[in-house]
């Protein structure tokens, strides 16, 4: 008995079309074969290791240029704007005058009491915001004021010390010629402002004792970028608060880098003053390093391995003689029981120890490493290796010690 099951293939049937006759499939292309009579050739042999030879260079494209085309020219109009400004603090009197006034102004206190508040509106706002950011990390008091914040009861912000800087292009902002009247009288105000005389200056018209900056630009926004958004102009403000800043720091402080370090411990800035940069940071104190009795018989091997090991310095003293922690390393097991004076090149006594000044900077330091440096008490030229010790001397003290190899070793 048949049975009847449905057959499974693989044609597919479209129903309503015409039938079409059936074509066989192409066969696939025969090889050539060569004749005899004619001598195939040879195939050219493929590299990958030369990549530029199997690809077209690639021009830039006009947008690219033109990219590239206007960046340039806002760098090259800026960079103009701010030699045309050197050359006039360094030619024009009132603008030399204008500068050492507002120094006074601020430094008048000597830093002890009193701070600058900035006062400005829109781009030049933005400008004193970070102006404030830099006197305060340059250790000058210094806080932002908004001129409509300052109607509205921020007017308490400024004291009977302070000194008042307005950041203005036009010299005219109205907001600023709504908050003059209400300064006193006895503040000084300074204004940096695009204007080259004070008679020139709104704000200076009306406050004649006002001490006028000028931040000019050589020629105006819409002529340069054919519009009038703040670009050269807030660079020059920029520029020339910067300088105020760190002229007025440096007026204030002895030494300006330190106070910086101070204020500035966090970020890459911070982790770069935090490295050491002078022969004092690297040095060992001599009280941290553990010495010897002298009541005690003359120490072997190991009882100096146990010293030095015994301290967080590393290093070990014995009367004037001095032991490092990389000699300390070399200890062999057969220099154990051996006493101190048997011992080769363990400890170094004091008129082969060679001096170097607290403040040297260790980059210069390095620089001196292969040549001859004074010993201690002899001042006499001494051959300088990894394995020397340098003490380091301040006020004429020797305040600590160090091995010259961590100069040697040293990277900025």
């Amino acid at each position: 008995m048949v049975e009847h099951h449905p057959v499974h293939n693989s044609e597919v049937y479209l129903l309503g079309l015409a039938p079409r006759p059936s074509v066989p499939p192409p066969s696939p292309p025969s090889p050539v074969t060569p004749r005899d009579a004619e001598p195939s050739s040879a195939i050219e042999e493929l590299c990958l290791d030369n990549v530029e030879d199997l690809e077209d260079p690639i021009e830039p494209s006009e947008l690219s240029k033109q990219r590239i085309s206007g960046a340039i020219h806002v760098l090259s109009t800026e960079a103009t704007a701010l030699r045309s400004l050197t050359h006039l603090y360094k030619t024009d009197a009132t603008a030399a005058q204008g500068f050492n006034a507002a120094v006074e102004a601020i430094t008048r206190h000597k830093g002890e009491r009193g701070k600058l508040v900035i006062i400005g509106v829109g781009k030049s706002g933005h400008i004193g915001k970070k102006l404030v950011a830099t006197f305060n990390s340059l250790g000058v008091h210094a806080t932002f004021l908004h001129p409509t914040e300052a109607l509205h009861g921020d007017l308490g912000k400024i004291g009977k010390h302070d000194a008042v800087l307005f950041i203005t292009f036009s010299g005219k902002t109205p907001e600023l010629l709504t908050l003059l009247p209400h300064l006193d009288a006895t503040l000084p105000v300074i204004v940096l402002s695009s204007h080259t005389r004070p008679d020139e200056c709104e704000l200076i018209c009306r406050r004649p004792d006002t001490i006028l900056l000028p931040a000019p630009i050589h020629e105006s926004e819409v002529v340069s970028f054919g519009v009038s958004a703040p670009t050269t102009s807030t660079t020059v403000a920029l520029a020339l608060g910067d300088a105020l800043a760190v002229v007025t720091s440096h007026e204030l402080h002895a030494t300006v880098t330190s106070v910086f370090a101070k204020n500035h411990p966090g970020g890459a800035i911070g982790e770069a003053f935090r490295k050491p940069r002078r022969i004092r940071d690297l040095a060992v104190p001599l009280h941290e390093i553990p010495i010897w009795p002298e009541s005690s018989d003359q120490p072997c091997g190991a009882d100096i391995l146990k010293l030095g090991y015994g301290s967080q310095s590393g290093w070990a003293r014995i009367g004037d003689a001095i032991a490092s922690p990389g000699r300390i390393r070399r200890l062999d097991t057969a220099h154990m029981a051996l006493k101190l004076h048997a011992i080769p090149d363990l400890v170094v006594e004091r008129g082969e120890w060679i001096s170097i000044h607290a403040d040297t900077r260790i980059s210069q330091a390095a620089e001196w490493f292969g040549g001859p440096l004074e010993s201690v008490d002899h001042g006499e030229d001494a051959a300088c290796n990894e394995d020397s010790i340098l003490v380091v001397i301040d006020d004429g003290e020797v305040i600590g010690v160090l091995e010259a190899g961590q100069i040697l070793d040293w990277q900025e």
